[in-house]
């Protein structure tokens, strides 16, 4: 826990002015969704190192399955306070935020932006069969560890992106 809040942090403090004006326009007018959302943070990092843990970090499918369950999971807590569209928009604002705030490579900004969607419209199909005060966890976890069965991987920023989580070709094998 401790090293997460140093990462947090570390992260913080490498912002400038006009990115940390642009996270408080996010956060200040919905302090208890900005809450839920940290919480869905710190929590789909833990799952992913569960279950992934040489690639949730990296760009290989465990990094699929911890954004796509990020969104996921924003959406769960948010939708227990707000309307299903609101948690949605939330969490596509917060999402898009964190990969301007903190830029990647275009193709693994790509990537990321396409498994948060990935997470965000998954919640809403499986929001039509159940009530949204009884989702859980691991019913979500559950559903993308089938998802990354299927995952493909992304070699190029033109190529066009498939219904699935995707990745990027592992540096090492066996690293998927």
């Amino acid at each position: 826990m401790i090293r997460t809040v140093q990462i947090i942090f570390n992260a913080l403090r490498s912002l400038s002015f006009s990115k940390l004006l642009r996270l408080l326009k996010l956060t200040l007018p919905h302090p208890l969704l900005t809450i839920l959302g940290f919480f869905a943070t710190l929590r789909s990092f833990r799952i992913a190192q569960k279950y992934f843990p040489k690639t949730n970090s990296n760009n290989g499918i465990g990094n699929a399955f911890r954004h796509a369950l990020w969104a996921m999971l924003i959406m769960m807590y948010c939708c227990k306070i707000t309307s299903p569209n609101k948690a949605k928009l939330f969490c596509k604002k917060m999402t898009d935020l964190h990969e301007e705030l903190f830029p990647n490579e275009p193709l693994e900004t790509k990537m990321d932006l396409h498994n948060n969607q990935i997470g965000m419209d998954l919640f809403m199909q499986m929001l039509q069969g159940i009530h949204r005060q009884f989702f859980e966890t691991n019913f979500l976890v559950d559903h993308l560890l089938t998802l990354t069965k299927t995952a493909q991987i992304l070699r190029d920023v033109d190529d066009p992106l498939p219904n699935e989580l995707v990745y990027l070709e592992p540096s090492e094998p066996n690293q998927q």
